[in-house]
């Protein structure tokens, strides 16, 4: 007998079945979209005698073919007195003077689902059949197949529910490679090594083997080739699962890691946990998949554009879950909808789940009024986040981090607590640099020149300024010159400051507290050589903002909150 422990995936699922169908057990129910892949498997253990003991004969019953015997020239049929009714097939296999293992595939409708009425005369069958095929003189088994679990309260005694896991890497990448050799000398150029097939078949893990073949077929035939860069092309595909659910988000980024200005010791953290995920990390290093960050801090730091930034460098497809859609009317729902928001970012993984301000949907004060619905959910996803096995990177934001609970806080939930705080004067000036050449880039205003010296000038100017007031800048000082129809000016840009009053004036207190809380709990995201402000004397076009800087400085440069650790 082959050890179980040393067993993985596929291999795993087809020992368990052998177990399962060399003790007799009446019935398994088996929920997967594939059926092909299944009914395989199921063939390989029937004429396995050497494991199963005894060969067996294959029956497939649907609704649409009636009952077939598979045999090694195809199927043959089985002549029935109503092939449409499932009762009969069961009274076939009851019959039967032989081994046998009967399959009925999309059987669920019939045990009640999407609104039909079960079928208790087909419920009270399976339950007789359940008896007599335990004790009849030839081993036998029913094997149920469907893409949805459907188990009647009367049934849940003589069913056995197995787990049909989706292709293991290993699968993938065998399936690529019988693919790469089939269209060798044709027109279609391969140029793959193994760590790039490898990125593929990541890439299309969470798509069934069907699917999987259809991405790699279209990465092949779109451009003639087959490379790293066709991954985008798998991608789309695994997009298309994602949407199915309505819960999570598929974002299409095109955001790259140097369009986020500062931040500079959290890139660098991601940085070195990129590809973690693949078999390198774990074979050589006995590393595991990175749980997670919890970014924090000032409104319109860049938190969320670093999500997206990250779907791009890590080239895996980044998932949004909103929160609002998980609660829903129907009591039990929400809890079902939280669960099937984490097994679609299992099956799509390796991948990235976004929470945008997580205290929203996860913050203290909702369980005492929802019936304990938002508790329950919670800890659903608290439970999962500390003990999930699958390489699902949670990135979550949060704006006010006292409402979430201490729980989520703790060492192991995430792997970093990061504090996103207001751009510091380099900081500043690189996100000027930034958004100046995208926004001038094909415009008019193409010849405005980005010097030291203007960067330098803007950066002072703007100090207290979060990231996405910055960028309002440059885009209302294009406005300027667009009602003007000419070119950029210096003093467009100015004349935004000038009358620009930024959060850090209007919630001077609020930034406070988030720093005080954050420099005993969280990282500072920026660099420790960024964190002190450069200061100079001020220019001619911003004498006027004086006295107003110096209140702001006041109240921001008192601290800045996370501690100074660099990665």
């Amino acid at each position: 007998m082959v050890d179980n422990e040393i067993l993985t995936g596929t291999e795993k699922t087809k020992q368990h079945l052998t177990n399962l169908f060399r003790a007799r057990f009446p019935f398994v129910y088996i929920a997967t979209w594939e059926e092909i892949r299944i009914i395989e498997m199921i063939l390989d253990i029937a004429n396995d005698v050497k494991k199963i003991k005894s060969k067996r004969d294959v029956f497939v019953w649907s609704l649409t073919d009636g009952l077939n015997k598979i045999t090694d020239a195809g199927q043959e049929k089985v002549k029935l007195s109503n092939q449409e009714n499932p009762v009969e097939a069961l009274n076939f296999i009851n019959n039967h003077k032989g081994s046998a293992i009967l399959i009925l595939k999309d059987v669920h409708p019939f045990l009640g689902v999407a609104g039909r009425n079960a079928d208790y005369t087909f419920i009270r069958k399976v339950r007789d059949a359940a008896a007599s095929i335990k004790n009849d003189d030839f081993p036998k088994n029913v094997v149920i197949i469907a893409p949805t679990l459907v188990l009647p309260v009367e049934l849940q005694k003589d069913i056995t529910v197995v787990d049909f896991d989706l292709p293991t890497l290993e699968e993938l990448k065998s399936l690529l490679n019988d693919m790469i050799d089939a269209n060798q000398g044709s027109k279609i150029k391969i140029s793959l090594d193994e760590n790039e097939k490898e990125i593929l078949c990541k890439g299309a893990q969470g798509l069934t083997l069907q699917e999987a073949e259809n991405a790699f077929a279209r990465a092949m035939v779109s451009k003639e080739r087959l490379t790293i860069k066709e991954l985008d092309i798998v991608m789309e595909e695994k997009c298309q699962v994602i949407k199915k659910t309505g819960i999570l988000e598929y974002v299409n980024s095109n955001i790259n890691i140097d369009d986020v200005g500062g931040l500079e010791n959290m890139k660098r953290w991601l940085t070195k946990r990129n590809n973690s995920w693949l078999g390198k990390a774990q074979k050589e290093y006995n590393l595991p998949a990175p749980k997670g960050i919890l970014i924090t801090g000032v409104p319109g730091c860049g938190k969320s554009m670093t999500a997206k930034a990250m779907s791009a460098m890590w080239q895996l497809p980044l998932l949004r879950l909103d929160v609002g859609k998980i609660f829903s009317g129907l009591v039990g729902s929400s809890e079902e909808n939280m669960r099937k928001a984490i097994q679609t970012a299992e099956a799509v993984a390796p991948s990235i789940l976004w929470i945008d301000e997580i205290e929203k949907g996860f913050g203290t004060g909702g369980g005492e009024v929802d019936g304990g619905t938002s508790t329950r959910v919670f800890g659903t996803f608290l439970t999962w986040l500390n003990e999930k096995t699958k390489p699902v990177f949670v990135i979550a934001t949060a704006n006010n981090i006292n409402r979430l609970p201490s729980e989520m806080l703790r060492k192991g939930r995430f792997d970093e607590i990061f504090f996103v705080d207001l751009p510091t004067f380099s900081e500043r000036r690189m996100i000027f640099k930034i958004h100046l050449n995208k926004r001038l880039k094909n415009s008019l205003s193409q010849n405005f020149e980005i010097s030291d010296q203007i960067l330098d000038r803007l950066a002072h100017a703007t100090e207290g300024f979060g990231g996405s007031e910055i960028e309002q800048v440059v885009i209302s000082a294009l406005f300027e010159a667009f009602a003007d129809n000419r070119e950029l000016r210096e003093e467009d840009l100015f004349k935004v400051i000038r009358n620009t009053v930024p959060l850090s004036t209007t919630q001077s207190e609020q930034i406070l507290a988030i720093r005080s809380w954050a420099n005993d709990r969280a990282v500072a995201a920026t660099a420790q050589s960024d964190r002190s402000d450069y200061s100079q004397d001020d220019a001619p076009e911003i004498a006027e903002k004086k006295a107003e800087e110096k209140k702001i400085s006041e109240n921001i440069k008192k601290s800045r909150g996370g501690r100074t650790i660099d990665f």
